[in-house]
């Protein structure tokens, strides 16, 4: 039963008496929310849903808006499955999921963690940061060996954003959970109605909401009036419009996040401390990013180990670093994620249609037509030659790979740009710039659209609900990227109208995101983000997917360990293990074609936080860094058979030579 208290001792003095509390991290703005979970009705990992509610597809109720458990709960069912493959025939239920134990058996039921939960704010004492932070402790803590498992959202996600990921592994453990949003998470900010979420999810009008907003967008009464008549129906996101960056500072969210977890366990138990508490920072994409920089700037010693898998990471480019496939150098490397980002939002929409990927799952996502207008806008632009649309779409293609892309990652590109791309490039356009939202960068802005494409008020209950149904980048829950641009009106980005009159997806928009790479303003951005290889000696796990074509990994994992080698020399305890078959979202597994091509790599994120909780604790070696071999389903495209554990071996304890990932000098040996 939920139960909110901003009175924290109360709130912790579950079965016994809170002990005397250190001081309050000064980082902590706000009161502490807590609510206990008795883990029948309500709990800690699945809000009472269980294996099987949140395998269904039928979403729980959520008939109050105003109601912070039932977003609580619809928000953790779809944060859940927008990281897992849901599918029993995918491995739900029987290789991972909540009734899987830490040893991979079927033993824990519905899956349900009663505990603690506790929410704050994380603040410079202005209120124009609000991070948010979490931190849950399971009934099943153990005092006497107590742990800690950071778990950072992914993507721009809320607070729940990694619940199926570190979250799951840490509860299981028997640890307690810090999370955070990042700075990034849900703090939308309805323009036109001047309302905001606050930290549970609950909307308010933003006069109301004052510093208890999540975001609230920088404008003044004046500006924000002056906006709302010029362009009517539009949304401030956090991510994208907070104007702080927040990716520089997101090491710093997740330090916060295990410190604030210190202070609650101690408040409850008595005698906890960083001396004393195993603590493995995790998660994965822009979560698993955020870990690494964690542990980078851990200088007080709070982490002792890492595990995370395909992390958003963008190590500084390194003119000694050669990344070598099977003795080869990499066609390009240590490109920072807005760089890699515009290149595919420019070429991967052409290079679908090229006929050596007219297999590509998801390919009717794209409209053949306006790809073919945007091959022939790309050769006006002198990016790419040919004379026919199949001539461009190989160049486009042969672009990508030159650009740093895997052969691996070609039939996936047209998936990612219909679902994914585009959105990235905007968001981090705005972000990395540190625009307002009243810059209506590049001609882009966020809103509802209707049938034709035209901007609408988005829906109320959409805007209600959206810290539940929410991803905190657009688009999400009915507000899309809207072209302000469009020769016919402001439109639906996608069905917008080039200056030319051509239906092109917009490739002005494209290409002006892409110059914006190097306005000085955007390279300090992406500078201040970048990683120095470092994670001060701590013993690492990195699993990447081979085929990752939103976060590929010859711009990410594989320079990140070759400097890590390089910085940290032979005291270097990183380990990274590249999965064959696997790619970033597991959430598409279901889809025809990918269930068929491609296995989970969550199953790999959970052997990896294994082995680095059985590395601290128990001192068990951490296999060397290798190629993991995989075997894809296959079958027939949205028919793949089920999969069995010999599609996904386990992470070898001793790999074959001829497996091995070297570091060779200067030079890190990718096999093939």
């Amino acid at each position: 039963m939920r139960n909110f208290s901003v009175v924290l001792a109360a709130a912790l003095a579950f079965g016994a008496a809170a002990a005397a509390a250190d001081e309050l991290p000064e980082f902590v703005r706000g009161p502490i929310q807590c609510a206990a979970y008795d883990g029948v009705a309500d709990d800690l990992l699945t809000a009472g849903l269980g294996k099987d509610g949140l395998q269904s597809a039928t979403p729980p109720a959520l008939t109050n808006a105003n109601d912070p458990a039932q977003l609580r709960r619809r928000a953790i069912y779809n944060n859940y499955r927008a990281l897992v493959d849901m599918t029993t025939n995918g491995g739900y239920g029987s290789l991972y999921g909540p009734n899987i134990d830490p040893s991979g058996a079927d033993t824990l039921g519905q899956g349900k963690v009663a505990g603690v939960e506790c929410l704050a704010f994380a603040d410079d004492g202005s209120g124009s940061q609000n991070v948010t932070v979490m931190v849950q402790i399971p009934t099943g803590f153990d005092p006497a060996d107590p742990c800690i498992v950071a778990a950072p959202s992914s993507g721009s996600r809320g607070v729940y954003g990694a619940i199926a990921t570190a979250g799951e592994a840490g509860l299981k453990l028997g640890c307690a959970v810090a999370y955070t949003d990042k700075g990034t998470g849900m703090g939308t900010h309805d323009l036109q109605n001047d309302t905001v979420n606050l930290i549970d999810g609950v909307r308010a009008q933003a006069s109301t909401a004052g510093d208890e907003s999540n975001f609230t967008a920088e404008l003044t009464a004046a500006q924000l009036a002056a906006f709302n008549a010029a362009t009517p129906n539009r949304f401030a996101f956090k991510h994208a419009h907070s104007q702080q960056n927040p990716e520089k500072d997101w090491g710093r969210n997740v330090l916060q996040s295990i410190e604030l977890a210190l202070f609650l366990l101690n408040e409850r138990f008595g005698n906890i401390s960083k001396h004393n508490t195993l603590v493995i920072a995790s998660s994965v994409s822009n979560g698993g990013g955020a870990s690494l920089l964690a542990a980078e700037r851990d200088r007080a010693g709070l982490i002792d180990g890492v595990a995370v898998a395909e992390p958003q990471i963008q190590p500084l480019p390194s003119q000694s670093l050669v990344i070598a496939r099977s003795g080869v150098p990499v066609a390009a490397q240590a490109k920072g994620l807005f760089d890699y980002t515009t290149i595919a939002n420019l070429f991967q929409v052409c290079a679908s249609q090229s006929s050596s990927l007219a297999s590509s799952p998801f390919l009717f996502l794209i409209n053949g037509p306006r790809a073919a207008a945007r091959c022939a806008a790309l050769k006006d632009a002198g990016l790419i030659g040919g004379t026919t649309t199949e001539e461009q779409a190989n160049q486009a293609l042969a672009a990508l790979r030159a650009a740093g892309w895997e052969a691996e990652s070609d039939l996936i590109h047209a998936s990612h740009w219909g679902l994914a791309t585009p959105a990235i490039a905007v968001t981090y356009a705005n972000t990395y710039g540190r625009f307002s939202v009243l810059g209506n960068v590049c001609g882009f802005s966020f809103g509802a659209t209707d049938a034709a494409g035209n901007p609408v008020a988005a829906p109320a209950a959409n805007v209600a609900q959206i810290f539940a149904q929410g991803n905190g980048i657009p688009p999400t829950n009915g507000i899309n990227i809207i072209n302000n641009d469009s020769l016919d009106g402001p439109k639906l980005d996608a069905v917008s109208v080039s200056a030319n009159g051509v239906l092109d997806y917009n490739t002005p928009g494209a290409l002006c995101m892409r110059n914006l790479k190097d306005a000085k303003h955007v390279r300090r951005g992406i500078e201040r983000v970048r990683a120095g290889g470092s994670v001060s000696g701590k013993p690492t796990v990195i699993v990447h997917g081979r085929a990752d074509a939103l976060v590929p990994v010859n711009h990410s994992s594989r320079p990140f360990v070759g400097l890590n080698k390089l910085v940290e020399g032979n005291d270097s305890k990183v380990h990274y293990y590249e999965v064959t078959n696997a790619q970033h979202f597991d959430a598409f597994l279901p889809l025809a074609g990918y269930d068929t091509r491609f296995v989970p790599m969550h199953y790999y994120f959970g052997r990896a936080v294994m082995l680095m909780y059985d590395h601290l604790k128990y001192g068990m070696p951490l296999p060397a860094s290798q190629v993991v071999r995989t075997t894809p389903r296959g079958g027939s495209p949205g028919a793949a058979p089920a999969i069995t554990p010999a599609n996904v071996p386990p992470i070898a304890p001793a790999p074959a030579p001829g497996d091995l990932i070297l570091m060779s000098g200067s030079t890190l040996q990718i096999p093939d």
